[in-house]
């Protein structure tokens, strides 16, 4: 019997594979007549063949490449290109000689279907007809299935655009008359659905299970239960959809095993895009509806009720929860279905994060102009609402904060006038025991407690009190602008407060993020590359500062005060003191940091500084030819000056420029090597610890160059009680000094291993020397070209006493002065 039935099997296959092979010609022939009569479209085709095995147990009519031109008259755009069309009937046909093409099968192409802006369809290519081949080939489709094809249907006149990836989708077709009945399922990839400027469901994976009834005389379409499954989230959907004239829709839909991401893929993406990364566990529902005409001059109306019962929210990036989370929700687009009387709103929220409870309000009216109504209290633990809400130039955070705020108005009006009168905002923010740690600075800013009160676009500071690192500040004063500076973009915080530090150390605040070089480990003259100096471009500041201690490398000052500013970048001082080294220090100037190069144009005041301690301080200025242990005495000095930094704060010294005025009083110079090589004519002694009561002089720097006039120094040396001094001292140390030596004459001229010796009118000699080189490598020398000055000026002068003489003229005489010098100080 197995035999008997195997081989009528094989000969019933063998039958139909004949009949295939002589009536193949026939059936494609009569499938062409009949396609043409009920496609009023070009359609090209590459190939067409009969074949009973690629969709077996069905014989297929197989069309390769074929393209379809959409029916826009006088368009040559295709609406649709396919690699393979099956078109199949059963294979029992083959022996009645009638055909019945049942089912459609399309794979790997594109659909896309378009309204133009005019209303015309591309895609109304199908026309019905009365007569067939001779009954012998007909369509009576009941089933159609896509696998790899792209579907894309744009509507122009309403702004709407969906594109779909169909992976495999089938769908199944009845007719009962005048109702034709589908069902269709299978998986296909949403890229989007675009709706205005405006996109929903970007990139899902979709499930669907529909079940369709349209009634071909009614012209209408209803919606049975059908399931749309994303995720694990499933919407229900059922309705009907009534297309005779304008189209009517009066649909439901409902969430089952839904989540905050599928409340929040059906909200405009405006709204949506902040929170995509958050998950959510727990009951999250939804239900809503569409009902009324959808046309180009209408719209349906929506609503959309939502919510939340005991479900928690976290962020996957930050491993931050919020629990216990309860809210209401809706959305509609009101009374003239439109973007204008559209209102969301959030009510009865409730939660906690990290065991501290909040609750409020949200209600956002009117899309198109937006007003909002913003209701907050909360205990929160900064940290973690760090973590739920990053901030920028925040990279962690600790402690309490004790949050009410209450904001309204319209975010139009709020974005052009911050502080227009319809923006309304209140409420109060207190800290307690907070660090935060800042992304472009190492130290923290550590038990900071105060309160904020807001008011409108300002808040007020009271009280606030921390630390940053060594330093411990007090502050009050009022934030300007604060709600625009945090929400918009190009918005200026404007500070004016005073600030009072018990102890301030520079070191820590003018450290960089990335400077982890030591300070003790700088030697001198050698700036810390570890600091840094950034100013930002939205920050307005006006702070009245003091400080009882200030602390900066060497520098140590107490009772600063003065003002500082800031504004474009542009940090500036009318005024700033300090009191270092035994007098006052002060300074007014600014610091332009809008350039690479920062500029910083000053004039300081110094007054009785002891010179010892600002050699000390500033490290000698980096060189070692004059150091700290060689100089004593007390300076008043008026310098103005243009300094170029980097932002590191290191100098460009080719660039500074400046002006230095001094005078130095009881002057002393210890132990200093130059003034030793004149011991051949000075008791060494007396050059050991040469002192001065005062010098005034006049100092220009520029090119990298310290140019020193002439100055007269009155010492106390028994034969040295006057001196001059001028010349050059570069950065790089490289030293031009001319120096005059008045010597008295009762002594015997040992100076002359250096040459000849210029004596002045009152024939007491004049030493010229020079003392040229480097630190360390420097040679004192007799200066033969001021020598040559000095004997040319006094024969000229000797010339014209002489001429008087002969004129009969006499010369005038000169007073007479006996000074008696003291062995330990000379008093000027």
């Amino acid at each position: 019997m197995i035999f008997f039935g195997v081989a009528g099997i094989f000969f019933v296959m063998a039958l139909a594979v004949g009949v295939l092979y002589l009536y193949q010609d026939k059936i494609i022939g009569l499938f062409v007549a009949e396609a043409n009569q009920h496609i009023k479209t070009k359609v090209a085709v590459e190939k067409i063949e009969v074949t009973w095995w690629e969709q077996f147990p069905q014989v297929a009519i197989r069309m390769e490449n074929v393209e379809i031109t959409e029916t826009v008259p006088g368009s040559k755009v295709p609406l649709a290109r396919m690699k393979k069309v099956y078109s199949t009937f059963d294979i029992w046909d083959l022996l009645r000689g009638t055909y019945h093409l049942r089912e459609m099968h399309l794979e790997d192409g594109t659909v896309h279907a378009r309204v133009l802006p005019n209303g015309e369809a591309n895609y109304l290519f199908y026309q019905s007809t009365d007569t067939v081949q001779g009954d012998k080939l007909s369509f009576e489709l009941q089933r159609i299935s896509l696998r790899r094809v792209q579907v894309i249907y744009q509507d122009l006149k309403r702004k709407q655009r969906f594109q779909a990836q169909a992976h495999a989708v089938s769908a199944s077709l009845s007719m009962e008359e005048p109702i034709l009945k589908i069902e269709a399922s299978g998986n296909t990839r949403i890229h989007a659905i675009s709706i205005g400027s405006n996109d929903y469901f970007r990139d899902k994976e979709v499930t669907l299970h529909s079940h369709l009834s349209l009634n071909t005389q009614k012209k209408e379409i209803s919606i049975e239960p059908s399931e749309v499954k994303i995720g694990r989230a499933v919407y229900e959907v059922n309705g009907q959809i009534a297309h005779r004239g304008k189209t009517q829709l009066d649909l439901q839909v409902k969430g089952k095993n839904t989540d905050v991401q599928s409340i929040l893929a059906l909200l405009p993406p405006k709204f949506s895009r902040q929170f995509s990364k958050y998950r959510s566990s727990g009951n999250v529902y939804f239900s809503g509806g569409v009902k009324g005409e959808m046309s180009s001059r209408k719209n349906p109306q929506v609503t959309l009720s939502f919510g939340a019962r005991n479900a928690s929210f976290f962020h996957p990036d930050y491993r931050e929860k919020i629990e216990q989370v309860n809210l209401e929700g809706r959305f509609t687009n009101g009374a003239q279905q439109s973007w204008q009387t559209s209102v969301l709103e959030l009510r009865k929220i409730q939660g906690k994060l990290q065991g501290n409870p909040f609750s409020g309000e949200v209600v956002y009216r009117n899309f198109a102009n937006p007003d909002l109504q913003v209701q907050l209290k909360a205990q929160v633990d900064v940290g973690h609402v760090l973590g739920l809400f990053p901030v920028k130039d925040i990279k962690s955070g600790s402690g309490q904060a004790q949050v009410q705020f209450a904001f309204s108005g319209n975010v139009g009006a709020f974005r052009r006038n911050p502080n227009g009168a319809g923006i309304s905002a209140s409420g109060e923010a207190t800290l307690k025991q907070v660090r935060l740690q800042l992304r472009q600075h190492p130290v923290p800013l550590t038990n900071l407690t105060g309160s904020f009160l807001f008011r409108k676009n300002d808040v007020a500071v009271s009280g606030l009190k921390g630390r940053m690192g060594n330093s411990d500040f007090q502050a009050n004063g009022t934030l300007h602008n604060v709600l625009a500076w945090l929400f918009l973009k190009n918005q200026t915080l404007r500070v004016g407060a005073e600030v009072k530090v018990g102890s301030l150390d520079l070191n820590q605040v003018l450290t960089a993020s990335s400077g982890a070089k030591s300070l003790s480990g700088l030697g001198k003259g050698k700036v810390a590359s570890s600091y840094a100096f950034n100013m930002p471009a939205r920050l307005e500041l006006d702070l009245k500062t003091s400080a009882q201690k200030v602390k900066f490398r060497r520098f140590r000052g107490r009772q600063l005060h003065g003002r500082i500013q800031l504004k474009d970048k542009v940090l500036s001082t009318p005024g700033m003191a300090v009191q270092a080294g035994g007098g006052t220090f002060s300074i007014r100037g600014r610091m332009d940091a809008r350039r690479p190069l920062i500029k910083v144009t000053s004039v300081a005041n110094l007054e009785n500084i002891r010179v010892d301690s600002l050699f000390y301080v500033f490290e000698d200025f980096g060189q070692n030819f004059i150091m700290q242990r060689h100089l004593r005495g007390e300076l008043t000095a008026q310098i103005e000056s243009d300094t170029y930094l980097d932002h590191h704060l290191s100098p460009r010294t080719d660039l500074v420029q400046a002006q230095v005025k001094t005078i130095l009083r009881n002057g002393q110079l210890i132990q200093f090597a130059p003034m030793q090589k004149l011991s051949l004519f000075v008791k060494r002694d007396e050059l050991a610890n040469l002192r001065f009561s005062e010098i005034r002089n006049n100092f220009y720097i520029r090119n990298r160059i310290v140019y020193i006039p002439e100055m007269e120094i009155k010492s106390s040396a028994t034969r040295l009680s006057s001196m001059s001094v001028s010349g050059t001292h570069t950065f790089d140390q490289v030293m031009d000094y001319h120096v005059r030596l008045p010597l008295k004459a009762n002594r015997r001229d040992k100076d002359e291993r250096f040459g000849v010796v210029a004596a002045g009118p009152t024939y007491n000699p004049n030493l010229f020397l020079t003392i040229k080189g480097r630190e360390g490598n420097f040679k004192v020398a007799y200066d033969q070209q001021r020598v040559k000055q000095k004997v040319a000026t006094d024969l000229k002068r000797e010339k014209k006493v002489l001429k008087e003489i002969l004129q009969g003229k006499h010369p005038e005489k000169k007073e007479t002065k006996t000074v008696k010098p003291s062995t330990e100080y000379f008093e000027f």
